[in-house]
């Protein structure tokens, strides 16, 4: 896949990753293009983060990412993956996003990076050709991320409150001439 194709976003743990992915693929959504892939999202109680849940962003369909202290799966920090959720949702979500004009995949983190299914899902996906958004982890390593990283040759684009609110815009407009471009005739 060549990197005009490919959007990697990055930043640190609560600058809005999710929040552009989210209002990035509404606007796609509002243009008239489908929209694949998943993301994830916190699970918080009495005010603590206490897991992650893993959503299709096609179907809705809600799974599981990771739990305090509940399940069986690898551990990352303080939270237990659950790899069976992972699988059956998240990747389930990549696998069938062939079928949509862009895709979507939040986020490829140390979590995710859990799955043998989900990275082949993922270096799938990015030799589909298809418009793609990632979120990765800025700290993560993982040789998926090395990957990604080679093939947008270092230029991902790091949220910040600054460019927080523009991005999904600027990002929609970026994906939309590349999709209309195909079809125009200059």
């Amino acid at each position: 896949m060549g990197n005009e194709r490919l959007f990697v976003i990055t930043g640190a743990p609560g600058s809005g990753k999710t929040t552009v992915v989210l209002k990035l693929a509404e606007i796609l959504k509002h243009m008239g293009f489908s929209v694949g892939g998943m993301y994830t999202r916190e699970v918080r109680s009495s005010g603590n983060r206490v897991g992650f849940e893993i959503v299709d962003v096609a179907t809705g369909k809600i799974g599981t990412l990771a739990w305090v202290g509940y399940g069986s799966g690898p551990k990352v920090g303080k939270y237990l993956v659950n790899l069976r959720d992972l699988d059956e949702v998240g990747v389930r979500a990549i696998e069938s996003a062939s079928q949509f004009d862009v895709i979507v995949v939040d986020e490829v983190g140390p979590m995710e990076l859990k799955s043998r299914r989900f990275k082949e899902a993922v270096r799938k996906l990015l030799a589909t050709g298809k418009p793609s958004v990632l979120t990765i982890h800025y700290r993560a390593s993982d040789e998926l991320l090395d990957e990604v990283r080679r093939i947008v040759s270092g230029k991902s684009i790091v949220v910040a409150p600054e460019n927080r609110d523009r991005l999904p815009i600027e990002l929609a407009e970026k994906i939309r001439s590349i999709l209309k471009g195909s079809a125009r005739i200059e």
